[in-house]
């Protein structure tokens, strides 16, 4: 892939670092972008496509990217990340779970293990069966109805919820819909247990497929156990650091091989732009779901997953 320039490394970077953290499908974007765009831009995902990982250049071009996004992840939840590690060793020693911290290290360590465990054994099947634009279409508009029947199931709980006080649900005085939001019970993150954390988890494993967004879908699964968007947006971040870097670090000698040939130039721009889109992407998020939802990715993705595929049909 020597023919990879300058230009499509740091568009592709910029999109990685953006479509990563945006509940919007990275993977979806990354097969979907090139093949809009056609030409040149259509043979990156064809290589994607290919039957060997080891030697298909964009897909050792865009591991590349989610080490620089997953460094992102770090860097922006550092003191979260530097508290937890402290705190799993703490329990490692003591054997026991005192403190919230300790708590949620053990929340991230269960929700990491079944996509762990999925992506090792499934993660080629996946890429070579739907890393299709066709297939990456459908799959995105599928998100878009996840988040948006997510957001939907939250507000039911909600409306039931204040049903059930007087004062928020009759007269004229009746709640607004930021009155229920306001008053509507949301767990803290350290209350879920261990097995809703593992199912959370699990909902990472959808990320396997093109078009699925893994933030997007781990949010739905915090949402649905009664968590407020911010936490479910931080739990979200925190499970996919490990699984994005981990993931990362094992493909990326098959950038050292032929699959990096010609291209360390290009690998070294995209992986800054995709860093810096990463950090500034988290931040403004992080800001976004202290007081707003996951509807409008759902309308986007509904938009443009079934507008590409009456495009590819």
């Amino acid at each position: 892939m020597s023919d990879l320039s300058y230009l499509q490394a740091v568009t592709i970077g910029a999109l990685q670092g953006v479509t990563e953290l945006f509940p919007v499908s990275s993977l979806g974007h990354s097969v979907l972008v090139p093949a809009w765009i056609g030409g040149s831009w259509q043979h990156l995902v064809t290589e994607n496509a290919s039957g060997d990982s080891g030697a298909s250049p964009y897909l050792a071009f865009v591991v590349a990217l989610h080490v620089a996004t997953a460094l992102a992840l770090v860097v922006y939840f550092r003191k979260d990340w530097v508290a937890v590690v402290g705190a799993l060793f703490t329990t490692l020693r003591t054997r026991r779970v005192n403190t919230s911290t300790e708590r949620l290290a053990w929340l991230l360590v269960v929700g990491t293990i079944p996509v762990g465990i999925t992506g090792l054994a499934l993660e080629h099947t996946f890429r070579t069966l739907f890393a299709k634009p066709e297939a990456a279409a459908a799959f995105l508009t599928v998100n878009g109805v996840i988040l948006y029947a997510g957001e939907r199931l939250r507000r039911g709980a909600e409306v039931r919820a204040a049903a059930a006080e007087p004062e928020l649900s009759a007269g004229p005085g009746a709640a607004t819909e930021g009155d229920i939001q306001a008053r509507a019970p949301k767990r803290r993150l350290d209350t879920l247990d261990y097995r809703e954390a593992g199912v959370i988890g699990l909902f990472q494993t959808l990320a396997l497929l093109a078009g699925i967004s893994r933030s997007g879908i781990t949010m739905v699964g915090g949402l649905l156990r009664g968590l407020d968007h911010e936490d479910a947006a931080k739990f979200s971040f925190l499970l996919a650091t490990p699984v994005i870097l981990a993931a990362g670090l094992l493909k990326l000698p098959s950038l050292a091989g032929s699959a990096g040939d010609h291209i360390h130039g290009q690998v070294a721009v995209g992986f800054l732009t995709a860093g810096v889109c990463a950090y500034a992407s988290v931040r403004f998020l992080s800001r976004w779901f202290t007081t707003r939802t996951l509807t409008p990715f759902a309308i986007y993705c509904l938009v443009a997953g079934a507008g590409s595929m009456i495009w590819f049909a």
